[in-house]
């Protein structure tokens, strides 16, 4: 007998992502009747869209993929065990290096389309309906009314409005930068690739910060087709000379180009191996342009029948990706949904779900909102951000925990000021911070790359 015969509630999930397929899988093994929508067939889910980002997640959120009976794809994909950064100023001065290692995780980036496509094979082998159809505000209408919860993780079609902005947790009037991703081949994850940023060369990912500029980042990825494999991101600020070339992309071919010309003119340090790089032919949609301005919304909205619906994943919270937390928010926030719902005997009401979304924001969603932040150079984080970063350069220590609050931002929340930021900094190294601080010195210049030949053809 499936898990759908076995039901006695229903659920109805809207939008077939990585998170919305999460979850209808993860109800549907709770016991629920669920029906999910897309609307795309599988196969375009799969080979007609780019991917969602990069989707690096980190320990929490393989933990939650557990908790699910789910892969968190660590046996499969190449694994990201530390961080190393780069960080310029505006005459590009070679300012910070550090290289922070993760302690108890490792980072795994897998394609959404590919997570996506075999989740919801297991959905639909399990007894889950998989319903074409371009959900509008007025068709929802008529499915909420029907199911006794009923979760949105898609914004398209405007459904997104259903969901009032949260105004003092979004305090961006527009995206904060413009976003350039490929995927590529051409380089191994060995030692021997980005040697020169730290000895676990091609088990790192590498992360370059330019004052008035943006930043760039490679790390190792799991390519639906490819395998293994590379992704380049690049956030370019806006009015920016980065920006105006991202504007250029127009395919996989153009976006690398851009690419390789954009880390010969500015981050030369990793030049060879970015020339190593190739195009996945088989794919068309292996790169991505766009902009994300950064909101939180509501966790619950309403029908225009007045049925109660909640918000899931992006459609809650668009995190700009830069400190990687959309993919880690939008499946933790599945599994605490999940959990909580499967041990619920009455109605899934507005003060049920209210109450599973702030509880969510007080674990998860608040902490992935600041760091992120933090990551984006906010203005009202600048002081607190230079401290940690310039500690980073003069302490492993402080370098391994900066780049931990990827992987649990929490600590964040209690790092309102330079000073309470020095206590972070004394709590990790066991040194006063002053002290410690006082030890900083600019980089100078940064080590070069000397990977394969690529030199010469710079």
């Amino acid at each position: 007998m499936t898990a759908a015969q076995r039901s006695t509630r229903s659920a109805a999930v809207i939008g077939a992502g990585q998170t919305g397929v999460t979850a209808a899988l993860g109800l549907l093994d709770a016991g629920f009747d669920v029906t999910l929508y897309s609307d795309r067939d599988q196969r375009a889910l799969r080979d007609d869209v780019p991917a969602t980002g990069t989707a690096l997640e980190f320990g929490e959120t393989q933990q939650a993929e557990t908790a699910l009976g789910l892969d968190t794809y660590t046996a499969r994909a190449p694994r990201h065990t530390g961080l190393s950064v780069r960080i310029a100023g505006p005459e590009r001065e070679e300012l910070i290096a550090f290289d922070g290692h993760f302690d108890g995780y490792v980072g795994v980036a897998v394609d959404t389309r590919l997570k996506a496509d075999e989740r919801l094979t297991a959905f639909q082998e399990r007894g889950g309906r998989f319903v074409v159809d371009q959900v509008t505000p007025e068709s929802l209408d008529t499915i909420a009314g029907a199911a006794d919860l009923t979760l949105v993780a898609t914004g398209r079609g405007g459904l997104s409005q259903l969901f009032a902005v949260d105004e003092s947790r979004s305090p961006y009037a527009a995206p904060q930068r413009s976003l350039l991703t490929v995927t590529v081949t051409g380089l191994g994850h060995d030692p021997g690739v980005f040697a020169h940023r730290s000895r676990a060369g091609g088990a790192h990912s590498g992360f370059s910060i330019f004052a008035d500029q943006g930043e760039g980042w490679w790390g190792p990825y799991l390519h639906k087709d490819a395998g293994p494999s590379w992704a380049s991101l690049g956030w370019a600020r806006p009015g920016s000379d980065w920006e105006k070339r991202f504007a250029a992309a127009d395919s996989a071919d153009t976006a690398l180009r851009i690419v390789r010309e954009l880390y010969r003119d500015y981050i030369d340090w990793d030049l060879p191996e970015v020339l190593a790089a190739q195009v996945i032919a088989e794919d068309p949609h292996s790169w991505l342009k766009g902009a994300v301005r950064p909101v939180v919304r509501a966790g619950s909205g309403r029908t225009a029948g007045g049925h109660v619906v909640a918000s899931l994943g992006d459609t809650a919270a668009a995190h700009d990706p830069i400190a990687g937390q959309g993919a880690q928010s939008g499946l933790i926030q599945a599994q605490r949904l999940v959990a909580a719902a499967a041990v619920h005997d009455g109605p899934f009401d507005q003060d049920w779900i209210d109450r599973r979304y702030q509880e969510f924001l007080a674990a998860r969603g608040d902490a992935a909102n600041r760091v992120t932040r933090l990551f984006l150079g906010d203005p009202e984080l600048a002081e607190i951000g230079n401290q940690l970063f310039a500690a980073a350069a003069v302490d492993g220590r402080v370098a391994s925990a900066l780049v931990g609050l990827l992987h649990r931002p929490q600590p964040l929340l209690g790092i309102d000021s330079v000073e309470t930021a020095g206590r972070f900094i004394t709590e990790v190294t066991g040194e006063d911070a002053s002290a410690l601080l006082a030890r900083f010195a600019p980089a100078g210049r940064f080590d070069r790359s000397a990977f394969a030949d690529h030199l010469a053809t710079a």
